[in-house]
């Protein structure tokens, strides 16, 4: 029996009786971060990182939560747990699983470059690493941060001479906040949809020091929008509650956009590609880091990604899940 298993429910750890980012209710899970494919709701109990439970409760609402920093060990059952820095948002943690002298490592989401705000990226050793592949192909190989931000700086310089408001199109978690102090530097008229706004507000409570912003509410002018520069989670795109920015532009901020097919698609006026998951030179560096003797690829380009560790000597093999939807932002913005 391996240490953990892949079920139905999700990924079991039959010695400490507890599962990691279930996917149906289960009596313990173990929470890698605070998008909603991997913290469900109906769990009995829950164990993640300090910054990720605050998230969990604005998402989840009130539950049986037990929360630990970085590095911190914790005894389930026989099983000795630890979590990590993943580096893809606040909170996000790799679930370090010890029993016996053998160690597994569930990365969750994670991404290599350090963003100034979810920790940074740590390879952990272990015999096996259940690793994401979301960008799992060659294509995908990011630009620094500072230079995406640079860029999205001058976009939104030439939007605020041309009268435009710059729509920003970015995950209510994790990618909002991330760009938050680039934008601070052109302008200090950020406006926010209400999912983006009660994240916000959620992060300030709990002790984050994040620049201020405002809540689009129907009852601001649409003039107040004029050159100035609007957050809007991806649910937002293309609705009826864009129609109140006079003359917009809109930008997406997605490792998607590293394809230019997919800006042409989604009929945007300018495509950034700001991931908050690793990309394909971070995935194999960070798999090499960990020494692991076998890894098991989920969600992404699992196919992909697991062949190519194979044909470089790394035993590998995919595995499905049902990660790789992040976020229910109406449910964020109630």
């Amino acid at each position: 029996m391996p240490l953990i298993s892949f079920t139905d429910k999700g990924l079991y750890c039959e010695p400490g009786r507890f599962y990691i980012d279930p996917w149906q209710p289960v009596d313990k899970a173990v929470i890698t971060h605070a998008h909603s494919d991997h913290a469900r709701a109906g769990n009995q109990a829950y164990l993640c990182h300090r910054d990720t439970l605050p998230l969990l409760q604005l998402r989840l609402g009130p539950n049986n939560y037990q929360s630990l920093e970085w590095n911190e060990k914790i005894k389930l059952n026989e099983v000795t747990v630890s979590l990590h820095p993943a580096g893809h948002i606040i909170g996000s943690s790799q679930i370090r699983v010890e029993y016996k002298g053998e160690v597994w490592v569930v990365s969750g989401d994670y991404k290599t470059e350090a963003d100034g705000l979810s920790g940074i990226f740590e390879p952990i050793p272990c015999h096996t690493f259940i690793s994401e592949s979301t960008f799992g192909l060659p294509i995908y190989n990011w630009k620094p941060q500072q230079e995406i931000f640079h860029d999205i700086q001058q976009w939104i310089r030439t939007n605020e001479v041309a009268g435009k408001t710059s729509v920003l199109i970015g995950y209510s978690l994790g990618k909002a906040q991330r760009l938050l102090k680039s934008l601070e530097e052109v302008t200090g008229n950020i406006y926010a949809h209400g999912a983006i706004y009660n994240v916000h507000q959620t992060l300030i409570q709990a002790g984050w020091k994040l620049p201020a912003i405002q809540r689009v509410t129907p009852e601001l002018p649409k003039e107040t929008y004029r050159g100035s520069v609007v957050l809007a989670p991806p649910s937002a795109d293309g609705s009826l509650w864009m129609r109140r920015f006079p003359s917009a532009s809109t930008g997406i901020c997605s490792g998607w956009m590293q394809v230019r097919g997919h800006q042409r698609r989604r009929n945007a006026d300018a495509g950034f590609a700001l991931s908050d998951h690793a990309d394909w030179n971070g995935l194999l560096e960070s798999v090499k880091a960990t020494g692991a003797q076998k890894v098991y690829v989920t969600h992404g380009f699992q196919s992909a990604f697991s062949r190519y560790l194979s044909e470089i000597g790394i035993d590998a093999a995919e595995v499905k899940t049902e990660y790789g939807t992040e976020e229910e932002e109406n449910q964020l913005a109630n």
